[in-house]
């Protein structure tokens, strides 16, 4: 997909940020490990806090990483000081996880001014274990 703009300082601050906000991305330990136009890649650790009594990664943590690879993927080809607002997402989880790291590729589909479009597969294991497809309104800097 072409895209209109690039800004290739957004996208090498955003690789270092994952965890800079704090929160969620904090407590989950998100790593972007590349941020190009378009495309997420990012990895988190299963650790032995987040899972369930059966052994099982929550579906809420790879909810999570959906929803932040959602946002992150669209910042470097957005106006500047713009911001974007998940409005929705659907995602299938595919099959447990119970340790090691999980990875998310986010590729962005669609792109107009005012809403984007993106899909999020995640992996353990080199197996897909979530695949999602989420929209984001862009919000356009007041002023």
């Amino acid at each position: 997909m072409e895209f209109d703009q690039f800004s290739p300082e957004t996208a090498e601050h955003m690789l270092g940020s994952a965890t800079a906000a704090g929160g969620l991305s904090g407590y989950l330990a998100f790593r972007h490990v590349e941020l190009t136009a378009g495309r997420l890649v990012a990895e988190m650790d299963v650790r032995d806090d987040l899972l369930t009594p059966f052994g099982n990664l929550h579906g809420g943590c790879l909810t999570a990483f959906v929803d932040h690879c959602l946002g992150v993927v669209f910042y470097p080809v957005i106006p500047p000081k713009s911001w974007v607002a998940t409005t929705e997402f659907k995602l299938n989880l595919i099959r447990p996880v119970s340790s090691g790291v999980c990875t998310a590729v986010a590729d962005i589909v669609s792109l107009g001014r005012r809403s984007g479009v993106a899909r999020i597969d995640i992996s353990n294991n080199n197996k897909i274990v979530c695949a999602a497809q989420g929209t984001v309104t862009i919000v356009a800097p007041k002023g």
